[in-house]
């Protein structure tokens, strides 16, 4: 029987999952915002989060732009710079301490700016509130190809999503809204706790975690193989980690229908090494946040999740690509005061 705790457990892992999606497009280069405040964000309480979620109020991690507000609740440094040069978390060189120092930002946009405009004033707010610059590079780096294995893909073919996501509509009960470069994505809290990503053109996903067999499962009718890989990644990366991107490269250009259980031994494992502590409880009780039973050995760092891939009939197979890198030569841990 799933427990109630579970169900919040869920939802905090899915708003996790998905607050690193960047925001926008390119922007002129001296637009500003007319005021900002740049704060550490504080714990997390993961009690006062599933509270929050049983009672229907949704918690806002990540990026948002409502009209002429940006807000960027609980996002590493490292995510924050990802939004605002327009690159994903793994393509950034720099501390490691990128990854775990985590803000909440509240900024003003100035009259006649749009949401586009945001990521070149987050840029210039991190320069000079971090005395951040940056260079562009590209370099051969690992990745993870999602290949399709010897035998053939496992997988059943499904129609398009019928329903897209439209960025004006206005949000039901139990959801929340992201804002990623190919558009917006819903998040939504179902009655039975699980949690569905509605990713538009690239599907849906619906995430469950199942306390007795301690694991989190990943369902869709319909996604792409690079919302796929978009989901494998951000598991990958938890909590803003180093694992490695996900690159769609079967060659499968439909919509499929996928299953998939990932060991949450794994993901706390991922989720310490990054600093996070989500209280789940191993099987048959014992303390939260106990050391799981065998960490991960893979490239991947997630075992199960190789495992679970495997038997869709495809391959997380280690290979090289060149990646544009966003090098840091210079960051301060404190930002200058409000």
């Amino acid at each position: 029987m799933k427990t109630r705790s579970g169900f919040g457990l869920t939802f905090a892992v899915s708003l996790l999952l998905a607050a690193g999606a960047t925001l926008g497009q390119t922007a002129p280069s001296n637009l500003t915002f007319e005021v900002a405040t740049v704060k550490p964000s504080p714990s997390l309480d993961m009690a006062k989060l599933q509270e929050q979620v049983q009672a229907g109020r949704m918690p806002r991690f990540g990026p948002h732009i409502d009209g002429a507000q940006a807000t960027y609740i609980y996002m590493p440094l490292k995510e924050l710079i990802a939004n605002a040069y327009q690159v994903k978390a793994y393509q950034i060189t720099g501390p490691g301490w990128l990854a775990t120092e985590r803000f909440d930002i509240m900024a003003k946009l100035p009259d006649g700016a749009s949401k586009d405009d945001a990521p070149k004033m987050l840029e210039a707010l991190l320069e000079e509130r971090f005395k951040l610059a940056a260079h562009r590079d590209t370099q051969e780096q690992p990745v993870l190809a999602l290949v399709v294995a010897k035998d053939g893909p496992k997988l059943k073919e499904a129609p398009p999503p019928s329903e897209p996501v439209d960025a004006n509509a206005p949000l039901k009960p139990g959801q929340i809204k992201v804002d990623t470069p190919t558009g917006p994505m819903r998040v939504t809290r179902n009655p039975d706790g699980s949690t569905t990503m509605n990713m538009g053109e690239k599907g849906t996903i619906t995430t469950r975690m199942d306390m007795e067999t301690q694991t989190l499962s990943l369902e869709s009718s319909s996604v792409t193989m690079a919302g796929f890989a978009d989901r494998l990644t951000s598991i990958l990366q938890m909590g803003g980690g180093e694992g490695r991107q996900v690159v769609d490269m079967t060659g499968l250009k439909g919509n499929y229908q996928v299953a998939v259980d990932i060991s949450l031994a794994d993901i706390m494992a991922m989720a310490r090494a990054q600093g996070l502590n989500l209280p789940i409880p191993p099987p048959g009780g014992g303390a939260p946040g106990a050391s799981p039973a065998s960490e991960a050995s893979d490239p991947g760092g997630g075992s199960s999740v190789f495992a679970s891939v495997k038997k869709l009939g495809l391959r997380l197979e280690p290979r090289r690509a060149p990646v544009e890198r966003l090098v840091i030569d210079n960051v301060e841990k404190t930002p200058t005061q409000n």
